[in-house]
Order: structure tokens, then sequence, then C-alpha cells
């Protein structure tokens, strides 16, 4: 159970089903034009034509969105959590908001009229996995929808980086947070997100953001720097900055001190919610009063398990085994 002294985490980011679908090879990205390994906003017509499209492919449904897949983390570690998102009144939205309720994760869910948002993503032999996200309710969320009342009670809150080409609703979630008095935390999602909203990143960044989490290609995007520049770079501008080197693990600074956190896991199955598990680990961690290093050695524990299976979801089992390890950290 969920221990109450805790300080408790909030997250904040697009409430999405996920649909993983497993392909056979990479003809369906060239047919359907998707660069492989990105994620590209569809409509709702290419999303349904993509369903359509593997009918008959191994497929798993299950809830996602970058922040959620992170909170779902957070609860399973013993961290209480919550999640405010946007779906509609339709079988995804409710199937969404039964995960969070199943995973003890208090729901802010606000109800739309559109459907519920939901990315195809397509799984090569390779496990790189590539999104067709069609963002439908989720992107219906405003800044008037984000009541200063979800802060109360919590410590941390974890924005996600997707959520920012809503510019107005980004900004004002963490003007919000902060006037609670809470640490904010930003993951930076995705590359080429990065690249097309780096003004409203770097006012965010400057203004708002305690610990920034970012991949190598994001940093480089964001920084135009190499990942240990770049990481020195993101520390002089807020209070910790961490930036994961897929199977080199990550770097951690804060203030003049730094560390290099070893990959952990081995096959890669699925490349999916890996930087959402690092986080939920790290964010955990820290809420859970443990120093950075060893809050970052529990981000790359979840990151390592997290790749071993298809799309973000952890069974009961590897949940029992990532405790006991946890215990030897």
């Amino acid at each position: 159970m969920h221990n109450v002294d805790y300080p408790k985490i909030l997250g904040i980011g697009n409430a999405l089903v996920d649909i993983m679908t497993l392909l056979r090879d990479e003809s369906i990205l060239q047919e359907f034009r998707l660069p492989k390994g990105s994620m590209t906003l569809v409509g709702r017509e290419l999303s349904e034509k993509m369903q359509e499209k593997t009918n008959g492919f191994e497929k798993k449904i299950t809830t996602g969105g970058s922040v959620a897949n992170a909170m779902n983390g957070v609860a399973n570690l013993g961290v209480p959590c919550g999640f405010v998102g946007s779906v509609a009144e339709d079988d995804m939205g409710r199937f969404f908001e039964s995960k969070l309720e199943e995973n003890r994760i208090e729901p802010f869910l606000k109800k739309m009229d559109t459907r519920t948002g939901r990315a195809v993503a397509l799984i090569t032999p390779d496990g790189e996995r590539t999104f067709g996200t069609y963002l439908g309710a989720a992107v219906d969320m405003g800044a008037d929808d984000v009541d200063p009342k979800v802060f109360e009670g919590f410590d941390y809150f974890l924005i996600e980086g997707y959520l920012v080409q809503n510019y107005a609703l980004i900004l004002e979630a963490a003007r919000k947070a902060k006037t609670a008095g809470l640490k904010v935390a930003l993951d930076l999602a995705s590359y080429n997100v990065v690249e097309a909203n780096l003004e409203v990143l770097n006012d965010l960044v400057n203004n708002y953001v305690d610990i920034l989490f970012a991949n190598e290609e994001e940093a480089k995007a964001f920084t135009d720097k190499e990942p240990e520049e770049a990481l020195d770079a993101i520390a002089s501008r807020c209070d910790i900055a961490v930036v994961k080197v897929g199977s080199k693990g990550a770097f951690i600074k804060q203030g003049t001190s730094k560390w290099h956190i070893p990959a952990k896991g081995n096959k890669v199955v699925d490349t999916t919610g890996a930087g959402d598990f690092f986080a939920a680990g790290m964010l955990a961690g820290i809420s859970k009063g443990y120093e950075l290093e060893k809050a970052g050695r529990l981000g790359a524990l979840l990151a390592g398990r997290i790749i071993g299976v298809v799309g973000a979801q952890l069974d009961a089992e590897a949940w029992n085994e990532i405790k006991a390890a946890e215990a030897q950290l």
C-alpha cells in the first residue's frame, strides 16, 4: 500500500490509449509515411486506417500517454500520485479511467465531447516503436481546465513535453503548480516536438522547471550540444538535469555534482515507456528521500525492465522483483 508519508507526485499529460501493434517488417511505416522512431500526429481518419490496416496483427491495448505511464510506475513503487488529463465519455475513456483507479492513481479527468485519444504504436522487429497518434479529447483541455485545487496536497508536478503544443495550457499549469509550492519536472518527450517548440520550452525551463529529463536527441535539439555538454547547459538553468543516453545509461547533474548511471536490463523488445519509467523511478526515489544517484539507479532499474516487454505496463511479478532489487540499490 501507499506510504502516506511520502511527498505526493502529480502528473499532467495526454490521456491516451495505446494500441501496441507488432509489425513483421517496415512496409507499413513506408505506406503511411511515418519516420521510424518518431511520434507523428494523425487525424481521426488516418488513425482508423492504421487500425484497419493492422487488423490481423498481434495487438495489445494498454493505457498510454507518457506521463500516465510514469504515474503508473510511481504508484507501483508505493508513492501516492495523481494524473490530470482529458478523455471522452466513450469505451476508451472509461477503460483509461478504470486503469488509473486500478493502479491507485488519483484521476483528475475532464470529460470532453470528442473521442478519447489513441496512439497506434507500430513496433518493428528491432524493438523500435513509431507512433501514429490521434490526440482526440486529450488536446481539448485548455488553460482554464486546470483547477488550482488539484495541486493541494501534492509536492511534485511532472509535465509531459508533448503538451507543449498547447502553449497556454502548459504555461498555466506550470505557473499554478509553482504558486501552490510544487517542484516542477518536465520530460522533453520527443526530439521533433522540441525542435518545433523551442521558444515555449525555453520559456518554461527558464521560469518554472526544477527538474528536466531529456534523452540524447531531445537534449541536442534543445541545446544544440552533445550529451555531457547538453547536461551542463541544462543544469545551469534548473536544479536537476537528466540526460538519458540509451544503452549507455544516463547522466544526472545538480549544481557542481554529476553522476553517471549505468543502464540496466537486457534484451530490447520494445522501447515504449523507457523514458517515462526512468522519470517514474527517479521521481519516486526523490520522494522517498534517496540521494540523487540512488534515485537515478531506481530510474534505470525501471527503464531496464520496461524495454523487455511490449507496451508500458509490468505485471505484479515484475513489480515484486523490482521492489526486491530496489532494496539492494
